[in-house]
């Protein structure tokens, strides 16, 4: 490889906390947008969302999560036209946690990005069974996240969540806001 081709090549730089472990027990808030911000998982009618059938698919991926990590418990969420909000909370992995069958727990603890990685894995699949265009992205590389510090980062965050779809008018996400800079 040449040393020109290493400058042609976008730079990505990880938007997470440097040094802090995403494995961690904690809550974490996440966003994350469809590639291209295409509203494809409903629209806002009243200030209320109605999802479509990928928008559909996005929640049943959503909420079979905990099915596959030992130490995952969902909080908040919202879907909105182009990007879900979530609370994941990662905990201390336990055998028969919750209302799940028992089962041989997992002992590696899984990060934030894996949990991530299988939300956008899981519902691509299906969206795209669905449009009949396998291996097209649907989201967009990345995501946001944010630590959750305390309870009263907590009460702010599920609130913003559940606010989200009344705001869509003024959300910078909806691609139909003017950009003012």
């Amino acid at each position: 490889m040449h040393a020109s081709d290493d400058r042609a090549r976008p730079s990505r730089r990880s938007l997470g906390l440097g040094g802090y472990d995403y494995a961690h027990a904690g809550a974490y808030f996440v966003t994350v947008c469809t590639e291209g911000k295409l509203c494809l998982f409903g629209e806002i009618v009243r200030d209320e969302m109605e999802l479509s059938q990928m928008g559909g698919m996005v929640c049943e991926a959503w909420l079979a999560l905990p099915l596959h990590y030992d130490n995952l418990q969902l909080d908040a969420f919202v879907v909105m036209p182009n990007h879900v909000h979530g609370v994941i909370v990662l905990t201390e992995s336990s055998v028969g946690a919750g209302l799940r069958p028992a089962r041989v727990p997992n002992t590696v603890r899984q990060p934030l990005s894996e949990v991530v990685r299988a939300l956008k894995a899981f519902s691509a699949r299906r969206i795209n069974e669905l449009r009949g265009t396998p291996g097209r992205p649907v989201w967009q590389r990345g995501y946001y996240d944010h630590v959750i510090r305390d309870e009263d980062e907590w009460r702010r965050v599920r609130e913003y969540i559940a606010n989200n779809a009344r705001r869509w008018e003024m959300d910078r996400e909806n691609q139909h806001v003017a950009k003012v800079l």
